[in-house]
């Protein structure tokens, strides 16, 4: 299939949220101008500080969270003005979820053949034998034993309650996932484990993922393409090879310091200055409260974006971007 599975473009959220006195309400700028991409067969990683928009980006791409303003897309239309049951028979059952814990994610009522039949039951796919079957194929395609099927989710291990996640957001056959910190919550002995399966499912299924983390290195092992998020906005964006080595905008290349393995030649870069705040975000750059390159320009406005050349697919937003001097990971 050609061209992106999802597509975001421009879009903004904007919460409201009660400050202070009974009638305060504060606008909580959640998601600002994003524009990214994932098809089939393609891993978007998205990475960037707790609060930056992450978990916002991912309920934006899976049709949870309306836009304020922007565009979202399926297959090139317009997802939001969709009639309701056309958005829920075709991009309800295309886009695929995994959440942060699935020890909360999963119904610990249920067991687990329950929790993968329960898509296929609304969807109404298939008969019930072959339902059965789909459940069958499920634990296999994620490496669980035929058994598990009885078993409720408390009685699994953190990384066996995690297949099923997979499992389920597997059960309906989506071209994408999104992925938010779906190994933040296990044992490191599992999250390759997990990783390792996610990788072997976009190879076999050609699934589309977005993979949502604060851990930049792991994204940078899993993914083809990275957008760098802060304070709702994307900063950068490219080729996971280019942003990772030729980090342009200075918080990515301040992420990619906290992990000399990957940037092995340069020195830590110690963040100071303000956290803003995502109520009252700064003019212009919203990094520049915390950037050692800020000065009155980056104030002005929030910088369009930069490119290395006309064909580049690398692009980031910054008045004094980095030397694009290649790093070795």
């Amino acid at each position: 299939m050609n061209g992106p599975v999802v597509s975001l473009e421009q879009v903004h959220v904007v919460h409201t949220a009660r400050s202070g006195g009974m009638f305060s309400r504060d606008r909580v700028y959640a998601l600002t101008d994003a524009t990214v991409s994932v098809g089939r067969g393609e891993i978007l990683g998205v990475v960037g500080e707790s609060g930056c928009g992450k978990s916002t980006l991912a309920k934006v791409v899976v049709g949870l969270q309306a836009p304020t303003s922007g565009t979202v897309r399926f297959r090139g239309e317009d997802l939001w003005s969709m009639p309701a049951k056309t958005r829920r028979e075709t991009f309800g059952t295309s886009v695929g979820m995994v959440f942060q814990d699935a020890s909360t994610a999963l119904n610990p009522r249920l067991p687990v053949r329950r929790i993968l039949r329960d898509p296929l039951d609304i969807h109404r796919r298939g008969t019930v034998r072959q339902r059965e079957a789909r459940v069958r194929d499920l634990l296999d395609l994620v490496g669980l034993p035929g058994h598990i099927a009885d078993a409720l989710p408390g009685r699994l291990s953190g990384g066996q309650r995690q297949r099923v996640a997979v499992a389920r957001a597997l059960a309906l056959g989506p071209d994408v996932i999104v992925a938010d910190e779906p190994t933040s919550a296990l044992d490191v002995s599992v999250r390759a484990q997990v990783l390792n399966l996610l990788v072997d499912l976009r190879a076999s299924l050609g699934l589309g993922l977005v993979f949502i983390s604060h851990d930049i290195q792991t994204v940078r092992y899993l993914a083809d393409r990275i957008a760098v998020m802060y304070l709702g906005r994307v900063v950068e964006e490219g080729p996971a090879a280019e942003v990772a080595g030729e980090a342009r905008h200075p918080y990515t290349r301040a992420l990619f310091s906290a992990t000399p393995s990957l940037l092995g030649d340069t020195e830590r870069i110690v963040l100071t200055g303000p956290v803003p705040s995502a109520t009252h975000p700064p003019s212009g750059c919203p990094f520049r409260t915390r950037c050692w390159k800020a000065t009155d320009e980056c104030s002005a406005r929030f910088p369009p974006a930069g490119q290395a050349g006309r064909e580049s697919r690398h692009s980031w937003h910054c008045v004094h971007p980095e030397s694009p001097v290649r790093r070795t990971p």
